[in-house]
C-alpha cells in the first residue's frame, strides 16, 4: 500500500457541509470533523507537529519561521527513509520546504502560490503530481494546498471567496483520487481552521481539523475518535509498514 496525504490549509470541517465531493468522498472513508490541532494554531508549526508528531513546545517552531531543533527528531520523510521507502513534495507555500531534511525525498514540486496565484499553483501541481506518480513508484506523496488560506486571511473564514477555494481545492482533490485510483490511500486533513479574517488562537474555530482517511480498512463512514494532528506520521507509518521515531508522540489512527 502506498499514501498520498493532502493538505487543505486553513481548511475548517465546518466548510464541508455544503461540498458534494468531499461529502461523497467522506461516505467512503473514515473521519472525524473534529480532531484538534496544535496551539499556535499557525501554519508552519503545525505542519512542523505533523511531520514530526509533537508540539510546538517540543519541536521549538512556534511562528511561520522554521527554527532547528535544539535536540533533533527524525520527522516522516526521515522515517520512511531510513526504511528505504520513497517520498515526494508537491506544495505551493515555500516554507512547506521545512518539513523534511536535505537527503530525505526522492522528488520535490513548488509552485509560488504568491507569484503565479494559489488557485494556478493548486491546479499546475495537481497536474504534476499526476504525472510524477503515474511515472515513479513513490511510497508517500505529500500535496498541499494554500490557497484556502489565502482568501481566508484575504477576505475572511467562511466568507464567499474562502468557500470558492474549498470548492476548487476539494475539485483537485476528485481529480486526483480519480486519476490515481484505490492502490493508495488517501488522507485528507488540514493544518488549522480559522475565524473572520486571522488564525493562531486556541479557539475551537482555529483549533478544530477534519481528517479522512480513504482506503483499504477506512471505509464506511468509520468514526475516527480522539484524533490529533500529531497522529497522522504514526498512522502512515503503520499503514507503510514503518517503525514510528521512538520521540513522536501520536497514535496511530490505523
Amino acid at each position: 500500500m502506498k499514501v498520498i496525504m493532502i493538505l487543505v490549509d486553513g481548511m475548517r470541517p465546518d466548510s464541508l457541509a455544503d461540498v458534494p465531493v468531499a461529502q461523497k468522498i467522506m461516505k467512503q472513508s473514515a473521519v472525524t470533523l473534529d480532531a484538534q490541532t496544535v496551539f499556535p494554531s499557525v501554519t508552519l508549526p503545525c505542519h512542523i507537529s505533523l511531520f514530526h508528531s509533537v508540539t510546538p513546545q517540543r519541536h521549538g517552531t512556534t511562528t511561520n519561521v522554521y527554527t532547528p531543533q535544539v535536540r533533533p527528531i527524525n520527522g516522516l520523510c526521515e522515517v520512511l527513509k531510513q526504511a528505504d521507502k520513497k517520498c515526494t513534495l508537491f506544495y505551493n507555500w515555500e516554507e512547506i520546504r521545512d518539513v523534511s531534511r536535505p537527503n530525505s525525498l526522492a522528488h520535490a514540486c513548488f509552485y509560488a502560490g504568491r507569484r503565479i496565484g494559489y488557485k494556478e499553483a493548486g491546479e499546475a501541481l495537481t497536474e504534476d503530481a499526476i504525472r510524477y506518480l503515474k511515472k515513479y513508484d513513490t511510497d508517500f506523496t505529500f500535496i498541499y494546498f494554500g490557497h484556502t488560506d489565502m482568501e481566508g486571511h484575504r477576505y475572511g473564514w467562511m466568507s464567499d471567496e474562502y468557500m470558492k477555494a474549498i470548492h476548487e481545492s476539494w475539485d483537485n482533490i476528485d481529480k486526483l483520487m480519480n486519476e490515481l485510483g484505490d492502490e493508495y490511500t488517501y488522507i485528507i486533513t488540514a493544518d488549522h481552521g480559522g475565524h473572520d479574517r486571522t488564525h493562531g488562537s486556541d479557539c475551537d474555530e482555529d483549533m478544530l481539523i477534519p481528517i479522512i482517511i480513504n482506503g483499504e480498512g477506512f471505509g464506511n463512514e468509520k468514526k475516527l475518535n480522539d484524533a490529533n494532528i500529531v497522529d497522522i506520521a504514526p498512522t502512515i507509518a503503520e499503514i507503510l509498514n514503518v517503525t514510528p521515531d521512538p520521540e513522536w508522540e501520536g497514535k496511530s489512527l490505523a
